[in-house]
């Protein structure tokens, strides 16, 4: 074999000198260059042949250990996410908090990083599990008992997220399992302070918030760096095996509310037209007093001015009062009065339609009788007056007017 055999490596030739490589291009012989030269830096003995050198120390390996300092001080280069935050711990101890972006950190053991999602919103459900699409009961946990002890089934669930997450790592082995156990006992306060009729109905909203309100207060108190979002009632209802006893008496209650705003309703439409009819009659009442009062005192003062002219022409008073009164007597009669002593012409009358024109005449003043006035009933107010008149003539002693008076109207009636 020819000392020039790569396979000889650096072995010398029988003339003392080192025959150099040549390149080669096969793989395995470059891995082996490359085993051979990281060796060398470890002062491991070189290969083969008759007597090589005593172990040395390589010169390479400074060079070594920087390139390893450099990757180790480059570790603690680190990016928190836009929805988390960075809790940096050095020699176990809690330093600083980190917003998002690039930040470094003293490498390993020396500090250390954790990461929470903060904006996460995390979800417990309380009272059943979510089974993809399905829903499976937990009845231990839904089953709680009201104020006026009675028992309800009910199913919520809690959303949370964390507000500080160095009290969130570390204040809690298992932040989950608190939170549910919170969440059953705030609700069972709640419903326990609430009747089941608030339950099942219109209190729902109610007792979500105050669940809400409760869970908050007692995971601040335990330091526990959560914020509770929303409480969320899912289903309320009674135990399976009272439902349809339930469900009667729901049903009995609602015929007794409906009832109740039916006999409303028609209280709140009787009442007020009574109260309506029943003023309608104080004002017509007050009316009618008020309209005979002022009758009565138009009366009295027509009789009083008859009276003072009677006095001084009564002649001409007790005419004028005649003929009011025949004015008022004859306004309705349906008579027709001809003279035929003028003269021989026959005279063509339409007593039909007159007659007819009366009828009606007098069936509109029947159904819309005009109202009374002072003025109205003038024959009535002068027969009265009259016989006022002659009755205070005979008392006063008169002489010989009332005496005449009294013939005149013998002689007219």
């Amino acid at each position: 074999m020819p000392w020039s055999d790569p396979d000889k490596g650096n072995e010398p030739n029988p003339w003392g000198r080192r025959t150099p490589p040549k390149p080669s291009t096969d793989l395995n012989a470059l891995l082996e260059k490359l085993r051979r030269q990281i060796s060398g830096l470890f002062g491991k003995r070189g290969g083969g042949g008759g007597g090589g050198e005593g172990p040395r120390l390589s010169s390479g390996l400074p060079y070594l250990g920087g390139i390893l300092v450099v990757l180790w001080l480059a570790s603690g280069i680190y990016v928190v996410g836009p929805d988390e935050q960075g809790v940096v711990l050095r020699f176990g101890a809690h330093v600083a908090t980190e917003p998002p972006g690039l930040h470094y950190h003293f490498p390993y053991p020396i500090e250390e990083v954790y990461t929470p999602k903060v904006t996460e919103v995390r979800r417990i459900e309380i009272g059943y599990r979510s089974m993809g699409q399905t829903r499976r009961k937990m009845p231990t946990e839904g089953l709680m008992l009201t104020q006026d002890e009675n028992i309800v089934d009910i199913s919520f669930a809690v959303q949370y997220r964390i507000s500080d997450p160095a009290q969130y790592l570390f204040n809690a082995r298992n932040p989950e399992s608190v939170v549910r156990q919170v969440a059953e006992s705030s609700i069972r306060e709640v419903v326990g302070r609430s009747k089941i009729d608030d339950v099942l109905t219109e209190g729902r909203a109610v007792i979500e918030q105050r669940v809400q309100a409760l869970m908050q207060r007692i995971l601040d108190q335990y330091k526990l760096g959560l914020m509770v979002d929303a409480v969320r009632l899912q289903e309320v209802h009674p135990p399976e095996p009272v439902l349809p006893a339930f469900l009667d008496v729901v049903s009995a209650r609602e015929d007794l509310e409906r009832a109740r705003n039916e006999a409303e309703a028609y209280a709140n439409d009787v009442i007020p037209r009574a109260r309506g009819q029943a003023a309608r009659l104080v004002e017509e009442a007050e009316g009618y007093r008020q309209r005979t009062i002022d009758q009565a005192l138009g009366d009295a003062s027509r009789f009083k001015q008859i009276l003072s002219e009677y006095r001084q022409a009564p002649g001409v008073t007790r005419e004028r009062l005649y003929l009011e009164s025949m004015e008022e007597i004859l306004r309705n009669a349906n008579k027709v009065i001809v003279d035929s002593k003028r003269g021989n012409n026959v005279f063509y009358l339409p007593l039909d339609k007159l007659s007819r024109e009366q009828e009606r005449a007098t069936a509109g003043q029947k159904a819309e009788p005009a109202p009374r006035s002072e003025s109205a009933p003038q024959g009535t107010s002068a027969n009265r007056a009259l016989n006022s008149i002659e009755g205070q003539g005979a008392a006063s002693g008169a002489g010989g007017q009332t005496p005449a008076f009294g013939a005149a109207r013998q002689g007219e009636r």
